[in-house]
């Protein structure tokens, strides 16, 4: 546990970069309280106690999806690149990926994303298919991806053999 906590200090203290989700990512939650919203004085009229309870589940889960996506960051540091989240002690988490295992790193082009800032990225990982980061939403993905790529041909690799070693 006190290796856990150790570790999310290094992150948030050793992190070079971190990017968030943007504000595109919050407009679904916003829709569903609202659409809650409306739909909770038709069930206030039909049972008080009903329309409610169903007002105040709504809030809560629209709370939780809300504060769930803002507690999403993504790093950049010596070690790789990393997504944290979670909010509550059983769902926090660290995910990643190393450096020397990256393959590649893109993100989605499009005219939406241009307009609001918002892009998909994802960074694939060199041995496996599934272990890659996948994220929709973030804010400024593009300079992200840029960022990886830089670091990644800034790097050397070590898995290319040395032509001075024959």
């Amino acid at each position: 546990m006190d290796q856990d906590i150790g570790y999310w200090q290094y992150l948030n203290r050793r992190a070079r970069d971190s990017y968030r989700l943007s504000w595109t990512a919050y407009v679904i939650p916003a829709a569903f309280v609202l659409v809650c919203g409306a739909f909770a004085p038709a069930l206030y009229h039909w049972k008080p106690w009903t329309g409610v309870a169903f007002f105040l589940f709504c809030l809560i889960a629209g709370i939780a999806v809300f504060l769930s996506r803002r507690a999403v960051r993504l790093y950049l540091n010596d070690q790789g690149i990393w997504v944290s989240a979670g909010i509550l002690p059983w769902t926090k988490g660290v995910n990643g990926v190393h450096w020397d295992d990256v393959d590649h790193a893109r993100f989605s082009p499009g005219s939406l994303a241009r307009t609001f800032n918002s892009y998909r990225i994802r960074v694939g990982h060199r041995l496996t298919q599934t272990r890659g980061i996948s994220l929709g939403c973030i804010a400024n993905g593009h300079r992200f991806v840029e960022d990886i790529n830089r670091r990644l041909t800034e790097r050397p690799r070590f898995d290319t053999p040395n032509p001075l070693d024959r």
